[in-house]
């Protein structure tokens, strides 16, 4: 794998997006699928997120938490900063979140510095998931 300047892993964020009531089973579909594209682990994600229209999602807390891994709660203003990276839009997402994609703008706001998609959203069981990889500086 690959390192950065300060000889880090790099760091790989979920962003999560779901309908109303998804349970944490479901969502949990979504991520393994998106890890299954990207060909890595589960246990290689060092981070969940979504956006503030989604932080009180009970499948989404419900996952991070039997993951135990951090759920970051990425603002608008953030997921806005990211948009111009993702890949796909949704209409829904559109209206709802001014993010083309809340599941890919909320990876890619997840990670800590520069980040690229390493797996564009997915859609499974009512959830969605999308990959982001903090980028390495050479």
């Amino acid at each position: 794998m690959d390192l950065d300047k300060a000889g880090r892993e790099p760091m790989i964020v979920a962003g999560l997006g779901c309908r109303r009531g998804t349970s944490a089973d479901d969502v949990e579909v979504a991520l393994i699928l998106a890890c299954s594209k990207a060909g890595i682990d589960l246990s290689s994600i060092d981070s969940l997120a979504t956006g503030t229209i989604k932080e009180d999602e009970p499948g989404i807390l419900q996952l991070a938490t039997r993951l135990n891994l951090p759920l970051h709660i990425a603002r608008d203003d953030e997921l806005r900063e990211a948009a111009p990276l993702t890949q796909t839009v949704s209409r829904h997402s559109l209206a709802k979140t001014s993010s083309p994609s809340l599941s890919e703008a909320a990876a890619l706001a997840g990670v800590d510095g520069p980040a690229v998609l390493l797996v564009a959203r997915v859609i499974a069981e009512g959830a969605t998931c999308a990959l982001a990889q903090s980028r390495t500086i050479p």
